[in-house]
């Protein structure tokens, strides 16, 4: 079986978890999730562990397993502390404002991109250049935070674009005459 797979899940102080058929709840001070399991994998409740293990012991029941158990440890960390992605506006003119579940951004286009918020997802913009989006779903802030950065990626001749905080942009040399 899968090395990440046979590590426990521990359930954090106020986080509880139901495991019925082949769904999995868990649920904390943030919020809840809820997971459905793929057939080839068991999910017991152990005291305050969750146990993951392949119903067979074949190779692809266990990397399923391994994922399954490593989606579980997001959804206990998601709904006892969230997730937060932070992204950058680089570039003359380029910002970003919030009005309630809209995000408006003006990124050099000839129109202002409006992106609607998906439910479970708050952004906040401290500051024009700044984004934060914030969320109990992994999977749910990864999503958002790469379809905002798809609006304007950065460009690699001058760095201009939405990038992640802290990403690193190789800059290509410009053409010499």
């Amino acid at each position: 079986m899968s090395r990440i797979a046979k590590m426990p899940v521990k359930l954090l102080k106020g986080v509880t978890a139901e495991v019925k058929d082949q769904t999995v709840a868990v649920k904390g001070p943030k919020g809840s999730l809820s997971m459905t399991l793929n057939p080839v994998v068991k999910v017991a409740l152990d005291g305050e562990q969750l146990r993951v293990s392949a119903v067979s012991g074949g190779r692809a029941s266990s990397a399923v397993a391994g994922t399954t158990r490593a989606l579980l440890q997001n959804m206990v960390k998601g709904v006892n502390a969230g997730f937060e992605r932070k992204l950058e506006l680089v570039g003359v003119g380029y910002r970003a404002q919030a009005q309630g579940n809209k995000l408006s951004m003006t990124l050099g286009l000839s129109h202002p991109v409006v992106y609607q918020v998906p439910t479970g997802i708050s952004i906040e913009t401290p500051s024009q250049t700044e984004i934060i989006i914030k969320g109990v779903d992994r999977q749910k802030v990864g999503q958002v935070a790469a379809t905002l950065r798809d609006f304007r990626p950065p460009e690699p001749y001058k760095g201009k674009g939405v990038r992640y905080a802290n990403e690193q942009i190789v800059l290509k040399e410009a053409k010499k005459k």
